[in-house]
């Protein structure tokens, strides 16, 4: 392919977050009288709100308090744990490498630009990056592909010409909609099973080689 971008989702593949994102929805759930939740309770990628009338429905939850109430809660329980949050592996030597071989970047994640900005004051990776596109920015959520489309337009760049790095079939499904390719970083076995629709399948950030880039 020919390379002009390379578009990164946040949560669980800039940042290896996902277990915060997972004791925060759980610990809502648990506040709400959900007994036995899961480590991983929440679809990733379409947005916190988006998540809550599913989780109402799974858990058969009686509650007065609305998604965006809920969303407020889950919220505010992930940003206590934003400082024990780290990096996934070869972030930033791959961020590095992509930027000083001339290639835009940039991020495209569903959460807020608040909840992006405490993530930059505890790991400062904001240069990495040419441009941020949140959620509040667009109209409709992964699996929809307008926030990278949105990302493509802020650099200027063809979508054809963009790699997009994710780690949730939305984004994966995002991606492709948006005649993308699209690399996948896997958690475990069981989430690689969500990611079979993408380009490329990867443990971590240092197997994404710029041959294997070509290919795509």
């Amino acid at each position: 392919m020919i390379l002009s971008a390379v578009i990164f989702d946040l949560d669980g593949t800039v940042l290896a977050n996902e277990d915060e994102w997972g004791e925060a929805f759980g610990k809502v759930l648990k506040s709400l009288g959900v007994k036995g939740v899961e480590s991983f309770p929440h679809i990733g990628g379409i947005g916190i709100e988006e998540n809550w009338p599913m989780l109402i429905k799974k858990y058969n939850i009686n509650t007065s308090k609305t998604p965006a109430e809920l969303t407020v809660k889950t919220l505010n329980e992930y940003h206590k744990l934003i400082p024990r949050i780290t990096l996934n592996k070869g972030f930033v030597q791959f961020a590095s490498e992509v930027k000083a071989s001339g290639i835009l970047t940039a991020l495209a994640t569903s959460s807020t630009w608040n909840t992006v900005q405490k993530v930059f004051g505890h790991i400062e990776i904001e240069n990495y990056f040419d441009s941020v596109t949140t959620g509040e920015e667009v109209s409709y959520k992964k699996p929809d592909p307008e926030i990278f489309l949105m990302a493509s337009e802020k650099l200027g760049v063809d979508p054809g010409n963009c790699l997009v790095i994710e780690d949730s079939a939305a984004g994966i499904e995002a991606a492709r909609k948006a005649n993308m390719r699209v690399v996948a970083i896997v958690r475990d076995e069981k989430h690689a099973e969500t990611l079979k629709k993408a380009n490329l399948v990867v443990n971590n950030f240092p197997e994404i080689t710029p041959d294997k880039i070509a290919a795509l």
